[in-house]
């Protein structure tokens, strides 16, 4: 008699993303594998969560919030000094309104793109190869440099964490994705302001950004309290509101691959 698992879920219906603390993933102490129980419900479910007890420093979190209000109320010429041309394949610096596409519409946001610092002496730097380089940074606001790169790092170490509960959640060693995928991953930050005023005459919405599915492994947010995000269900869409002191996290395409389908790269919108 044989038997066959099949790691598709049905399309389950979800009217909230839920809030899970994470502080015994940070700290290695405690019931790590409660966490991981709750983890793995949400990916199947909803494929977003909440996280609390995250560690990350709220000084930090409120100087990037910071200097990066100071980058987008400058006017648009001194914002394009660090326009993404000039950082080539690199794929780094300043997009303006517009200059982003979901599903062939305009997004009607601006946003700047960092990665892991790399100089001209890296050897996938010499090697031409596409979204390593090094960052544009704006040379008139103070300590904007260091900032991203500590917030840089600080959310690095985070997605280490969150990939050994997800490891976890999966019935794997805590180490699984570190041993084989995530020791030295590709790192992508992006810094987006959604101008506001944007509804039309007609009262028909106007999307930040529309309906799509993010494309990498695991996805890590900072929202401010404008709101805005929400995420779709079976039936409707689901708002995801910020919560202070969280970050919110979902699945990419490439994680819900690599799980056949059991971990949801959910749509959403802003």
């Amino acid at each position: 008699m044989g038997q066959t698992t099949n790691l598709q879920v049905a399309d389950k219906e979800f009217s909230h993303v839920p809030i899970i603390d994470i502080s015994t993933l940070v700290s290695e102490k405690g019931d790590r594998y409660s966490v991981a129980s709750q983890i793995n419900q949400a990916c199947q479910e909803s494929g977003f969560f909440y996280i609390i007890g995250h560690g990350v420093d709220e000084n930090l979190q409120q100087r990037l919030e910071e200097i990066s209000r100071q980058f987008f109320a400058q006017d648009l010429e001194t914002k394009l000094k660090i326009r993404m041309a000039l950082a080539g394949i690199a794929w780094r610096g300043y997009f303006p309104v517009g200059g982003e596409l979901t599903s062939g519409k305009p997004d009607l946001k601006e946003g700047i793109y960092f990665g892991a610092e790399q100089g001209k002496e890296h050897p996938l730097v010499q090697a031409g190869t596409q979204m390593y380089g090094s960052n544009l940074f704006p040379a008139n606001i103070p300590q904007f440099a260091e900032t991203i790169l500590e917030y840089m790092e600080a959310m690095t170490n985070l997605g280490h964490t969150l990939m050994t509960g997800i490891a976890l959640s999966l019935g794997l060693e805590a180490s699984y994705f570190a041993d084989r995928y995530t020791s030295d991953p590709l790192v992508l930050f992006r810094i987006f302001n959604y101008p506001p005023n944007l509804s039309p005459s007609d009262g028909e919405p106007i999307w930040g950004v529309g309906e799509h599915t993010d494309y990498g492994v695991l996805t890590i947010l900072k929202q401010d309290n404008s709101g805005g995000l929400q995420v779709k269900s079976k039936s409707h869409w689901v708002a995801a509101p910020p919560v202070p002191g969280s970050f919110v996290c979902n699945i990419g395409d490439m994680l819900e691959k690599m799980t056949a389908g059991l971990y949801r790269s959910t749509p959403h919108r802003v």
